[in-house]
């Protein structure tokens, strides 16, 4: 694991943020002499990286998601990686911001200020690591980031979950303590302000538990989530922030929009098929989930475009993947289908009330860019439409209680797509055939169910686990 100090403002030259570039004189490297301040913005930047970058797009292939058809991604999507694929996204984890978090809640300590401060480096802390114990198993948590251990030891991956979340709780009590503000700017992401941070720590929460497969917290944790004091809503959704130049646009812009990468990658057949009510132009046009209650055209024209290579990223203006648009990493939308989900596992009732809630939010556009409200129909469902022979469950093969989970897995799956999410919820939920989106191996017959640790961890820690776990040897949350 690299021990090296990593505060890098050039990576935060990408955030259409003036201030965030001045007093280029100070050494961000010398932990002695660089603000807190500029060590909170490159964690945040790390942040944005791991969870809008090309760990997504992984992630997004072994999901059936994305389909590789040049170079490295056609290697990808034949499941033909090596260790060294990895090694970025673990140093992005690792260094950028588990170390940077460390340092900008001792820095900030140094100068008096924690509370706030010290909620928010713990939320990012806590996120990557929850979000790299779901990629790769085992991983070091406690000596993670601390320069006095050369081999930081690996923890079981359920041992990891329960400290994650632990991690969490600190950090909300921390946040509610009013004091301990970073200074204006610091904080890309929302300013310092504590009942966003405070939101996003109970929606990461539930993330959390619905990956560990212990619904009824998730559900408890989702009802203190992004919106959950009825009025900021999406307002205080975690997200990328970019501007109009290539340099600092959105992650999803930079790979699909210039050439020499966009030909790298498309949308899957089997994803951009869900959702296009063209049947002339869907690849599948038996895959279509919508129907009379259901209009996907909107949300197709948001997420997806057909280019000289193929269906792609929309990267257009109020497309998903515009300029300067928002990555999504934690959203109100994802907490609202949390609450489905965990919902549904306990009570017929409850899952489909919080799933109509959803739809309610997605009636009045949701989190698409200015659709055309015309081609956008999300109409509340009755326990009836899950019933044999009911809208949304035609063959009536499977009970009503299945085809309500299964219909929410599905739209988990398309509103969350391009985010490693995906990725968690196709291994989550294998087992269940009767209600799992049915992705398929693209070559043989195994999905993938980990990242593998990088050749830079092989190489530099005696303890990473051995035998090395291969690619399809599910994790110890998946089993």
């Amino acid at each position: 694991m690299k021990k090296g100090i990593l505060i890098s403002l050039a990576s935060a030259l990408m955030i259409s943020c003036g201030g965030l570039v001045e007093d280029l004189n100070q050494n961000p490297n010398n932990p002695t002499s660089a603000p807190y301040q500029f060590a909170l913005t490159a964690t945040e930047v790390g942040n944005i990286i791991l969870h809008t970058g090309e760990p997504t797009r992984k992630a997004g292939i072994f999901a059936g998601q994305y389909t590789g058809i040049e170079r490295q991604h056609l290697g990808y999507s034949d499941y033909n990686l090596v260790s060294s694929d990895f090694n970025s996204h673990w140093n992005t984890v690792y260094s950028s911001i588990v170390r940077n978090a460390l340092v900008t809640q001792n820095l900030a300590a140094e100068q008096g200020i924690e509370g706030i401060t010290a909620g928010i480096t713990q939320v990012l802390r806590a996120m990557a690591l929850g979000t790299a114990t779901s990629l790769w198993g085992d991983i070091p948590f406690d000596e993670a980031g601390q320069l006095e251990f050369e081999n930081p030891a690996f923890e079981d991956q359920l041992t990891v979950y329960s400290k994650t979340q632990a991690l969490l709780d600190e950090a909300i009590a921390n946040l509610s303590t009013g004091t301990g503000r970073p200074l204006a700017s610091a904080d890309i992401y929302f300013n310092g302000d504590p009942t966003a941070w405070t939101q996003v720590a109970y929606t990461l929460k539930a993330r959390f538990y619905l990956q560990a497969k212990n619904y009824p917290a998730a559900y408890t944790s989702a009802l203190k989530g992004i919106g959950s004091d009825g009025s900021s809503r999406a307002a205080n959704n975690l997200s990328s922030i970019h501007g109009s130049a290539v340099d600092n646009a959105n992650l999803n812009y930079q790979f699909f929009a210039i050439a020499s990468r966009r030909n790298d990658l498309v949308t899957s057949d089997f994803f951009a098929s869900l959702i296009d009510s063209n049947s002339g132009r869907s690849p599948i046009p038996a895959n279509y989930r919508g129907h009379s209650k259901t209009n996907e055209t909107a949300r197709y024209d948001y997420l997806l475009q057909t280019t000289s290579v193929g269906i792609q990223p929309n990267t257009k203006f109020n497309g998903f993947a515009q300029i300067d648009g928002v990555g999504a990493m934690v959203t109100y939308a994802e907490n609202l289908l949390i609450l489905a989900e965990a919902g549904a596992r306990a009570n017929f009732n409850t899952g489909l009330g919080h799933l109509n809630g959803f739809r309610a939010y997605m009636s009045t556009g949701g989190y698409l860019a200015s659709p055309n409200l015309g081609n956008v129909k999300y109409e509340a469902f009755v326990a009836e439409d899950f019933n044999p022979n009911g809208i949304e469950n035609p063959n009536g093969s499977i009970t009503a209680n299945e085809a309500l989970l299964r219909e929410i897995l599905e739209e988990r799956y398309v509103t969350l797509f391009g985010q490693i999410e995906v990725f968690n919820d196709v291994r989550r939920t294998i087992g269940e055939t009767k209600v799992r989106v049915a992705v398929l191996p693209n070559i043989g017959s195994e999905l993938p169910q980990r990242f593998l640790y990088p050749q830079s961890e092989i190489d530099a820690n005696s303890n990473t686990p051995s035998p090395i776990p291969v690619l399809f040897q599910s994790t110890s949350v998946n089993k």
